[in-house]
């Protein structure tokens, strides 16, 4: 499977009112094969482990359930979900999905998975899987998709924005839970920063916690106290707690989203969402599946695969100008000229 066929699919969402529609058992599903035979052939099940954030996260969890639902509406699969409510759910919730002959294969959603996914794959080697967020440190089982994301290029480009757009000179980034994934956005956005406004801090905080809204709330109001104008989050379902604070707060205080269009939110109080296309990733998985092209192994999307970058409501608050300034940065990390920074180190590096 190449990463570049990426490129063909239309950067097209799923409304999130259609968010749970199919969900259930189709009699026709199989195990595996592919559904060139018409309406009478039978089709694949999809079985989809979210982790704690759930399904409504509004975030990744939330983006793969909407590629999975448009493999429904336009492939004809049967798209199934188990929200795991802690992380001992994992692997029972991958199991039930595995152990069933008619799902052709299972997805774990982010990277908290990756051992429950190794387990499960390395026991079941004929079921097929997929894990979002993981390359599983490299050591990926033949039966197992592995995608992972340039989530510090899509970043850069949220610094760029917010160096250009702060007034205080003071910038938050609030992360979930300090692992390396996230440590990708909050150091791909701080160079952004870096690179058009050096006079601007950037103060990183962390909640511990990907389903914790009232955590993100409290360290979204202590950023704003302490003088920030804009806060980048990559917390998952901790972060509607800042766009709710910075709705609370009014007209001055921003956000911006991460992994799906956030607007939503708070309309009025968000600058951007670094969108993650999560959903387009698993669509074009699930549709190779469905044609017999299943390869396994990993992929990786950043911006030149349009994996990353800006949602199409950044040109609501955010000048034109600015947006300018983005796409040629945009231009630049793609042509190799600039490498975004995905470590401390990195970072530390970066001029």
């Amino acid at each position: 499977m190449k990463a570049k066929k990426f490129l063909s699919l239309a950067l097209t969402g799923v409304l999130a009112a259609s968010l749970l529609a199919g969900c259930g058992t189709d009699n026709n599903a199989n195990k595996g094969g592919n559904n060139a035979g018409g309406d009478n052939a039978k089709k694949l099940t999809i079985g989809m482990v979210t982790d704690v954030g759930g399904v409504h996260d509004n975030s990744f969890n939330q983006a793969a359930w909407e590629g999975l639902t448009r493999a429904k509406n336009e492939l004809g699969i049967t798209p199934k979900v188990s929200e795991s409510k802690r992380a001992e759910d994992y692997t029972p919730n991958l199991n039930g999905y595995v152990k069933d002959s008619n799902v052709s294969m299972t997805w774990g959603i982010g990277f908290l998975m990756e051992k429950d996914i190794k387990t499960v794959a390395t026991a079941n080697p004929d079921a097929k899987l997929g894990i979002i967020d993981s390359d599983l440190g490299g050591d990926i089982p033949k039966n197992v998709t592995a995608v992972t994301f340039k989530e510090e290029e899509g970043s850069f480009l949220m610094g760029v924005m917010a160096g250009k757009m702060t007034k205080s000179n003071k910038i938050g980034f609030v992360g979930g839970v300090k692992f390396a994934l996230i440590e990708k956005f909050e150091y791909g956005f701080k160079a952004g920063v870096k690179s058009v406004n050096p006079n601007a801090t950037v103060t990183a905080v962390y909640a511990d916690a990907f389903d914790k809204p009232d955590k993100g709330k409290l360290l979204a109001a202590q950023l704003y106290q302490q003088g920030a104008d804009i806060i980048f989050h990559a917390s998952g379902l901790t972060g509607d707690g800042v766009f709710a604070e910075a709705k609370e707060r009014g007209a001055g205080h921003w956000v911006i989203g991460v992994d799906r269009d956030q607007s939503e939110l708070a309309p009025a109080n968000t600058l951007s969402s670094m969108v993650k296309r999560v959903d387009n990733a698993i669509f074009a998985i699930t549709k190779d599946l469905n044609e017999g092209k299943y390869d396994g192994g990993h992929i990786v999307y950043g911006l030149k695969e349009d994996g990353v970058g800006y949602a199409p409501t950044t040109k609501n608050n955010v000048p034109e100008d600015v947006i300018k300034l983005m796409d040629d940065y945009k231009k630049q990390i793609i042509d190799g000229k600039i490498t975004a920074p995905a470590t401390a180190d990195a970072f530390k590096n970066f001029k």
